[in-house]
């Protein structure tokens, strides 16, 4: 039987993101719209029309992280897969520009992001 190595799973792993690509998802479960997830959600989806940002953005389910509502997902190429919490409008439009557009986190607003070991 053949040993499954950590550089197989690496492999694996990467194949899996680069086939997901850039996204952005938002936390769309009752607690999320109770939150205010469907105006962030509108308005990401219509300002990176605006901009002309190619990257899809998607409506998601609860991830159990209530408090924090509303969610928002952002995966982009070359930094690690970020959730943001308590997502207002003024939040999601930093987002767009600052995270999407200009490659840098909204560090003040993160409330998830995995640890590399």
């Amino acid at each position: 039987m053949n040993k499954i190595t950590k550089a197989d799973l690496d492999k694996v792993t990467s194949s899996c993101k680069a086939a997901m690509g850039p996204y952005i998802k938002v936390g769309m479960s009752t607690c999320g719209i109770a939150a205010g997830a469907q105006e962030v959600f509108t308005l990401l989806k219509s300002e990176a029309e605006k901009r002309n940002l190619q990257i899809p953005i998607k409506p998601c389910g609860c991830n159990g992280a209530c408090y924090s509502e509303p969610l928002v997902e952002v995966a982009i190429t070359g930094l690690p897969v970020v959730t943001y919490g308590k997502v207002t409008p003024e939040i999601a439009m930093r987002i767009l520009e600052e995270h999407v557009r200009d490659k840098r986190m909204v560090h003040d607003h993160i409330v998830d992001m995995p640890v590399r070991r």
